[in-house]
């Protein structure tokens, strides 16, 4: 694993709070797949995406271990976790391209309106986040259409390992057979991991998972511009 210098490191894994709007941007989501559809976001941190979704007629289930947490601490965590990305954001400005959000003022209020929405919606549909963690969650073979999965892997390859990679896409490829998409394909930083993603391909290849990838409409770290797509083979 690499490590990076003191200064560049996040003591934790952030709670990311993201909207629909950025979720269809950065999967390439079009309007059918958000239509009846069994999605999973994993994981799933304070996005409203699944609050979101659901009111367009998707079925979305969110997991992650955060949700262990009683709903009414972890609503009242979303915002502090929120200010600590932005935070984070703004502080490593030139790492980023804002032309998507317009300006820095534009993201915290995206970033703020998504966890202000997750933080209503968790008391009040419950059953839609589900307490898990990559790479092994709780669901059955083929229990969903689409598994989305962002800002974990490749995100934290200072911490998680080649092998926990290769386990946490095989997992979301068992759950989510038709299709799995990840993004980004950068860390945190924003450096490239092209040789993590060739090992995986390949190893997913020798497993019989069909590897893709393929360009988003959505850049935030500069270079960040594309995601991986894994399917069962026939």
């Amino acid at each position: 694993m690499m490590h990076h210098a003191d200064g560049e490191v996040l003591g934790e894994f952030l709670v990311s709070a993201r909207s629909l709007a950025e979720y269809r941007a950065m999967f390439q989501l079009s309007d059918d797949e958000l239509s009846g559809h069994r999605i999973l976001d994993c994981p799933g941190g304070a996005a409203s995406f699944a609050a979101e979704a659901s009111e367009l007629g998707a079925q979305v289930t969110a997991i992650d271990p955060i949700y262990t947490t009683a709903p009414v601490e972890l609503a009242a965590r979303a915002t502090p976790e929120t200010e600590r990305a932005v935070a984070w954001a703004h502080a490593h400005a030139d790492r980023y391209r804002w032309d998507w959000y317009g300006s820095t003022a534009r993201h915290a209020t995206i970033r703020r309106a998504a966890a202000a929405r997750f933080a209503q919606d968790l008391p009040a549909a419950p059953h839609r986040y589900l307490a898990g963690s990559l790479p092994s969650l709780p669901c059955a073979d083929d229990s969903f259409d689409l598994a989305l999965s962002s800002h974990l892997l490749f995100s934290y390859a200072d911490r998680l390992d080649a092998d926990f990679h290769l386990a946490a896409l095989l997992e979301l490829a068992r759950v989510a057979p038709t299709e799995t998409r990840v993004y980004p394909l950068l860390d945190y930083t924003g450096a490239p991991l092209d040789d993590l993603v060739d090992h995986l391909r390949t190893e997913l290849h020798d497993k019989g998972i069909e590897t893709a990838l393929r360009t988003t409409g959505y850049e935030f770290h500069h270079g960040a511009d594309t995601m991986l797509t894994l399917r069962q083979a026939d």
